[in-house]
């Protein structure tokens, strides 16, 4: 008992059922979600506060590209495999809390930056804290979670992407109308310090009860090497990894432009329909794309892992089938926003989107942690990490943005109707992420051992 304990990272005795493993982790689980809300809106509350930026610092949009994604990307990507090989044997609670404090403390420190490769440096700071998060989180709810209940509860920990979302959009253009962009970085940054104290003295961690255990185990606990060998004999495990890859650089090229799309292309109608509630621009589209696309981004999340772990149980495949579909269906809602004469069928056509965007979240992180052993689940969360965030938030911003300066002027098309085109173009990558996910159906069965 005590060594499947140790292997599974878990004090959870194997009689436990589903229903009592959730409930006797449900403030952790909450805890976890309120961290990964503040770990996106930091990370996301520089896409409303972008035009603001670029006015003021002097930018193109391949700088908006570079700060608002590969500046942070780089050294997070990075970072997110060495800091989940500790917590493959680390006190994981510790780690995240110390995660928090360094992306919160960078957070802030975008508020006083003056030049664009000082805020490079902050996102760079912001990026490194970051990285700290997601891979022993990932491990940790998957030790809290039986295996028929891994999709819903890691589906629960992804709710944080829209809600970080929704809050970095609405209090990022409220706070910056009223008080301007560096003070909506503060008040983004600030709360986060609270949480790591909360993370390093509440959330439970099951190896503290195994500690003399685990040091007996410690020799047989694979090497770094090890567990890139046992990833390498993953087919199924790439082929995910770069589906979602290229699903994330859809979604972050889009996410990064969206403020600045609708700010550019329905100017006046902004500022109409911000009057009626006594708002500016700014401020009304925050509140109105937070709202929208965050409620329907949390549904996505939340339906998406509970038909997943219905699905899963009786067909493995469903973990690759459901994202394909999903983001089949996605397609047409965004190119509808990017076409539609009205900013607020727009508005709403995004909303569609979100909830599709996010219903992947659940099968796609539980396909991984079922791939491989338990030692290894979190350096498979970094390395899926890695993959992701390189190529799709590393990229994707910086790509849309490229091209949006190439027709704005090469093509002669002019900023507004240049980042159009641009985001149509991007979103057309999807087709990519389609296809790896149906290839992965294929061996998903064979290759799936936990």
């Amino acid at each position: 008992m005590a060594d499947d304990a140790v292997r599974a990272g878990t004090s959870l005795p194997e009689t436990a059922s589903a229903a009592e493993a959730v409930s006797g982790h449900r403030g952790a689980m909450w805890l976890l979600l309120l961290i990964y809300t503040f770990n996106f809106l930091d990370r996301q509350v520089i896409n409303i506060l972008a035009e603001p930026i670029k006015l003021e610092l002097g930018l193109a949009d391949w700088q908006l590209g570079v700060m608002t994604g590969l500046a942070f990307a780089l050294l997070y990507s990075v970072l997110g495999i060495p800091i989940a090989r500790l917590a493959e044997h680390g006190d994981r609670p510790r780690i995240i809390a110390a995660s928090v404090f360094v992306w919160s403390s960078f957070t802030v420190a975008c508020s006083f930056v003056t030049s664009f490769p000082q805020m490079i440096l902050a996102r760079f700071g912001v990026g490194i804290g970051e990285a700290g998060c997601s891979p022993p989180a990932h491990s940790l709810i998957s030790d809290y979670m039986p295996r028929e209940k891994r999709a819903s509860g890691l589906a629960f920990y992804a709710m944080g992407t829209p809600l970080g979302t929704l809050l970095g959009m609405a209090l990022g253009g409220v706070i910056a109308d009223a008080y301007g962009w560096r003070a909506a970085f503060l008040v983004a940054g600030a709360p986060g310090l609270l949480l790591a104290l909360l993370a390093a003295t509440t959330l439970h961690e099951p190896r503290r009860k195994l500690r003399a255990a685990i040091a007996q185990k410690a020799a047989q606990r694979p090497k770094f090497a090890d567990a890139c060998r046992e990833l390498a004999t993953k087919r199924t495990f790439w082929l995910i990894a770069f589906a979602a890859a290229f699903q994330a650089f859809v979604t972050y090229g889009q996410t990064a432009f969206t403020a600045s799309f609708f700010l550019r292309n329905h100017t006046a109608e902004l500022a109409s329909l911000g009057g009626m509630f006594g708002l500016k621009s700014a401020g009304f589209l925050g509140i109105a794309i937070g709202l929208t696309s965050g409620v329907a981004g949390i549904l996505g999340a939340v339906l998406g892992g509970r038909l997943s772990d219905r699905l899963i149980a009786k067909d493995l495949r469903a973990h690759v089938y459901l994202p394909a579909a999903f983001a089949a269906l996605a397609l047409p809602f965004v190119v509808g926003a990017m076409l539609a004469p009205s900013a607020a069928v727009g508005i709403l056509l995004l909303a569609g989107a979100a909830f599709l965007n996010t219903a992947w979240f659940g099968p796609v992180y539980a396909s991984i942690q079922g791939l491989v052993r338990p030692e290894t689940r979190a350096t498979a969360a970094a390395v899926l990490l890695f993959t992701l965030n390189l190529i799709g938030l590393g990229f994707g911003p910086l790509a849309v943005g490229a091209i949006s300066d190439l027709l704005a002027t090469t093509g002669g098309l002019g900023a507004a109707e240049g980042l159009r085109w641009a985001k149509i173009i991007g979103e057309g990558v999807i087709v990519v992420s389609i296809v790896l996910f149906l290839l992965a159906a294929k061996t998903i069965d064979e290759e799936t051992v936990s």
